[in-house]
């Protein structure tokens, strides 16, 4: 069974969705690879207590690492690169290169980009901590606008936090 729920953020609006009471999916407003609404299932808040009170704490400066419990559907592969970016520390990237030399495959560093793209849980498994070899900021799903201010957020460039989220609207 799918429940969702919307919450606000500093960067917009985030769908959570739970597959049997566990969540499954973070997307942001015109988030590619972003699935139908129809899929997310009924609305319904109840599954949501433990993530929403994380993301908070993160957006506010307060968390740096989730405990929420994750269900992480797709491929072994894009579970293992998924399970790789959850080990990228706060404030800090890794390109697409290093991904792949960790998971032991150094040569799959597109594969990697693939299968960081299809991330169903943006933030909190943080994608966005992923850059080009050179360093520059290569695709984002969110944006790479969003991409450029949940890194600033986290290098500890507050201001960009507090300035607003997308359009303007209230915030935690």
């Amino acid at each position: 069974m799918k429940q969702h729920t919307v919450i606000d953020s500093p960067y917009g609006p985030l769908t959570l969705v739970a597959t049997d009471g566990v969540l499954s999916g973070l997307y942001m407003t015109d988030q590619r690879h972003r699935p139908p609404e129809e899929t997310f299932g009924r609305p319904d808040g109840t599954p949501f207590a433990e993530a929403t009170e994380e993301l908070r704490a993160y957006f506010a400066g307060e968390l740096k690492d989730f405990s929420t419990q994750l269900r992480l559907d797709g491929t072994p592969f894009q579970r293992s690169v998924w399970e790789q970016l959850r080990k990228i520390p706060y404030g800090e990237t890794r390109s697409y290169g290093e991904l792949a030399d960790a998971l032991g495959n150094p040569k799959a560093s597109r594969a990697v980009g693939l299968a960081n793209g299809k991330n169903p849980l943006g933030i909190i498994v943080p994608c966005h901590r992923v850059v080009g070899a050179d360093g520059s900021l290569t695709g984002y799903g969110g944006g790479l606008q969003r991409k450029q201010r949940l890194l600033d957020f986290e290098r500890g460039e507050r201001g960009v936090q507090g300035a607003g989220g997308e359009g303007g609207m209230a915030l935690f």
